[in-house]
């Protein structure tokens, strides 16, 4: 089941049909028996709806905060150990790839966030910016992973190369990532061999692609909820970005106008360009 934000409602997307749902975001989905709530919904609700095109649909965030998990993938860590070897932070990185606690830190509010079809940003102060596509969660305020859902977390690698300490200004801007088109609902964890994909087009031109699989995380999704909840309590609950095993070589950086597209075939894709 799918559960996709529009401007004007809660849209439902199960077995081949569209019901409208008259509700509020962040309320209706920060629900522990989100899958049966919507399990038991067999008839349109609001005389029915239909799932508008991407640019239509709403960032899938409403009051939850957005956070992110670092150096989950070996690529990852490697390149985060590359870029930052001349700030002499690249043993940081392989530290915390085989450390128990995992990196995890604040990315955006809603308000710093779009929705498939919607424009991120690269900072005007940074010389070398990518996407990096993440499976992302959604975790109710019991800390209880209810959907999925995509993120695009851009970042500056210049800035984070720099030095490990600038890491917030690197990761966290207005625009700074984009969520949607929707949210997966499922009983079941998503199967190791669920493949994300990459593709970042300029003037209709493929100039990278890159695919992983979730096998080859490090951590898993309990883990990385585990820790984010032990100090931490979300009201609203909270969506949580896992990481990215895609990582474009050191000669390319975003340019204003590419167009970035993440594909998780079960969720969907998200599409975003660079402002």
């Amino acid at each position: 089941m799918k559960l996709y934000r529009t401007p004007d409602a809660i849209v439902l997307e199960k077995e081949g049909k569209v019901h409208r749902i008259d509700a509020d975001w962040t309320e209706f989905i920060n629900d522990d028996n989100l899958y049966d709530k919507l399990a038991a919904i067999d008839q349109p609700a609001g005389g029915g709806a239909q799932v508008q095109g991407a640019a239509q649909l709403s960032v899938a965030a409403g009051l939850q905060e957005v956070w992110a998990s670092g150096v989950t993938y070996f690529n990852s860590k490697l390149a985060r150990q590359e870029e930052s070897e001349k700030a002499g932070g690249g043993t940081f990185y392989e530290r915390v790839y085989v450390a128990d606690r995992p990196e995890l830190f604040f990315k955006a509010t809603s308000a710093r966030t779009v929705g498939s079809g919607g424009k991120v940003r690269i900072r005007k102060d940074s010389t070398w910016d990518v996407p990096e596509p993440e499976l992302t969660l959604v975790v109710t305020a019991n800390g209880k992973i209810v959907g999925y859902t995509i993120g695009n977390d851009m970042s500056s690698r210049s800035i984070e190369g720099e030095n490990p300490l600038y890491l917030p200004q690197a990761k966290t801007f207005d625009a700074c990532a984009g969520l949607g088109p929707c949210i997966l609902v499922t009983k079941q964890p998503l199967a190791a061999e669920t493949t994300i994909s990459m593709s970042v087009l300029r003037s209709g031109a493929n100039v990278f692609e890159g695919t992983t699989t979730l096998g080859q995380m490090k951590r898993q999704p309990p883990e990385l909820v585990d820790y984010l909840f032990r100090e931490c309590s979300f009201p609203h609950g909270c969506l949580l970005m896992t990481g990215t095993g895609i990582v474009p070589d050191t000669d390319f950086t975003l340019h204003s106008g590419d167009e970035i597209r993440i594909t998780i075939e079960p969720i969907g894709t998200l599409i975003n360009t660079v402002a």
